[in-house]
């Protein structure tokens, strides 16, 4: 590609909405052009890089034995009416009326559609196992869509779909699918953990994230220094505590604590510790008050209440609520004698003589036991892990750190067949559910995790695999024909040996061109100017650590196309 004839707009300052690194670099190396609110143009630059995406996800999805379809973006709402989630999915979901008054939705994901497909054309287990795989673009109405393409509203997306016999076999489908998803992340040169993870609107009973690891990152991930356990800070688990201390259960008692409501005020008014009080607070589960026990040093993890409730939607209750729902003001609940259920975290449990709220204003109860005072309905593990806990595979030290999802793999087992009445016959000709696994790749949202990964002040530092060019050659003596003709060999033998080549044929100063090069990211420059008519030598400079040397062209021509080979194959 000749930059003359390119549309590659860079710019020299950052627009007023670049919010992280990536939208902004994204902005000003004209990546990207925003239509509106989460929506953008991917502009030739930015195409030529989510095309290389795309074409390792391809690649490693074929060689997983995974086959490509395209499934309309266009989804009628009665499909999700049967899979249950035209209500469950919320407004992320954008519903519309064609002149029909037929009611559709623009697909999230494709979960209906695949299982439509495979309840018509899947009928024996003869048929099975299979995985089905489209990239294709998505729309999501995020309600506020920020950070460019790290969360917009149109994306494109890989989502795969397997379909087996059994629970057995669809770990095989999940175990090959997280591995070519580690070879995919591997190819695209990004540092990345797989994370345990919730399946969120997805479903299913198992799932694993797929994180690069940025200080940018939306997500925080607990990581192991010592083993490969990682998990989101959601589904992280916290090893089971130890059975209760030999100290024996004192006499239940009540103190007087006026005006002390918060936990720290509580502690200091009668000399103890946060490790030494429990919590308990109250959420609305579906509407419903469920009181929550936790340590007083300790915070709930909703998203382990949620799945643990099963049910849809958990939120701290008001002061109001609490009351409504209780009688006592916030501050002095505690589950000696509460009317509303009660669960209680596992440490909970194990803890011996402690304080709680007296359900009275301006009351607490000391010398409180779980089983003698109260039963909770659910003991379980309900607080959020801090990088105190032990690491729950090993007994290593945990790291708190922050990560980019960029895939996500699910075993979603038989709900969307049960609910569809996707069956096959098996071998003895009774009819069974499919047993399906999902698998979502983020294809553009990649790009800019890569970038977030790697730029330093001047621009992007592109992963070889990923640079829509991996040669800028600049061309700094447009007027010189020995120049110039130096450069059109280089470009034309360059090109014969497979490399992507950008020629920066543009009358500029020189300055200008070394600053658009870096700001693209393209891994190698090479230069062609004064030092070639002098003493028949090109610069050649690695955008990473800008190691410089000086060769002939011949020898541009020997070393170059075999440097970037072996990078790809990295």
């Amino acid at each position: 590609m000749r930059y003359s004839q390119a549309l590659m707009p860079t710019l020299k300052e950052t627009p007023a909405e670049a919010e992280v690194v990536s939208h902004r670099l994204m902005l000003r190396a004209g990546f990207i052009r925003k239509l509106t609110a989460g929506i953008y143009t991917y502009m030739p630059y930015g195409l030529a890089a989510i095309r290389k995406v795309e074409n390792i996800v391809r690649e490693e999805m074929n060689r997983a034995g995974a086959q490509e379809l395209l499934m309309p973006m266009v989804q009628p709402a009665d499909l999700w009416r049967e899979s249950g989630r035209y209500e469950k999915y919320g407004p992320e979901l954008l519903r519309f009326h064609d002149r029909h008054e037929r009611e559709s939705c623009l697909g999230p994901t494709h979960e209906e559609v695949i299982t439509d497909i495979a309840r018509k054309e899947l009928h024996s287990y003869r048929d099975l196992p299979i995985n089905l795989y489209q990239i294709q673009t998505k729309f999501r109405d995020e309600i506020r869509p920020r950070f460019g393409l790290m969360r917009g509203r149109e994306f494109v997306m890989k989502d795969a779909y397997s379909f087996d016999v059994s629970d057995e076999a669809a770990q095989v489908s999940y175990k090959k699918m997280y591995e070519a998803y580690r070879r995919i992340f591997i190819r695209c040169g990004l540092k990345f953990r797989a994370v345990q993870a919730d399946s969120g609107a997805i479903g299913g009973s198992f799932s694993h994230e797929f994180m690069v690891l940025a200080a940018t990152g939306e997500d925080t991930i607990v990581i192991c220094t010592a083993c490969e356990y990682a998990a989101n800070v959601e589904k992280a688990a916290i090893k089971p505590v130890e059975n209760r201390s030999d100290e024996l259960e004192k006499d239940l008692e009540k103190v007087e604590t006026p005006g002390k409501r918060k936990v720290t005020a509580v502690c200091e008014f009668l000399g103890i510790e946060p490790d030494q009080l429990v919590k308990t607070m109250v959420y609305q589960a579906d509407g419903k008050p469920v009181a929550v026990l936790v340590r007083g040093d300790r915070e709930v993890e909703e998203v382990k209440l949620k799945n643990l409730l099963g049910v849809a939607d958990v939120e701290l209750a008001g002061d109001k609520e609490v009351f409504d729902a209780t009688g006592v003001p916030t501050g002095y609940l505690g589950p000696v004698g509460i009317s509303i259920r009660v669960v209680a975290d596992q440490e909970v449990a194990a803890m011996k003589n402690f304080y709680v709220g007296g359900n009275e204003k301006n009351h607490h109860m000391k010398n409180v036991n779980c089983g003698r005072d109260f039963q909770p309905e659910h003991i379980a593990d309900l607080r959020q892990i801090t990088v105190s806990d032990p690491c729950p595979d090993c007994g290593g030290t945990l790291e708190l750190t922050e990560g980019i999802e960029v895939g996500h793999i699910f075993k979603l087992g038989t709900g969307y067949s049960e609910s569809m009445n996707a069956m096959f016959s098996d071998k003895d000709g009774v009819e069974k559910h499919l047993v399906m696994g999902c698998y979502g790749v983020g294809v553009s949202r990649i790009v800019a995790a890569a970038i977030e990964q790697n730029h330093d002040e001047n621009g992007i530092i592109f992963p070889v695999p990923l640079a829509p060019f991996t040669v800028i050659l600049l061309n700094l003596g447009l007027q010189d024909k020995e120049i110039t003709d130096a450069a059109e060999m280089l470009y034309r033998e360059l090109q014969d040996a497979g490399v992507d080549v950008l020629l920066d044929d543009r009358d500029e100063r020189p300055g200008f061109k070394f600053k658009d090069a870096d700001l693209l990211g393209v891994p190698f420059r090479v230069t062609i100017g004064k030092n070639f008519v002098k003493n028949g030598l090109v610069e050649v400079r690695q955008r990473r650590d800008g190691v410089t040397e000086e060769m002939s062209p011949s020898d541009v021509l020997a070393s170059l196309p075999a440097k970037i080979a072996a990078e790809l194959k990295n």
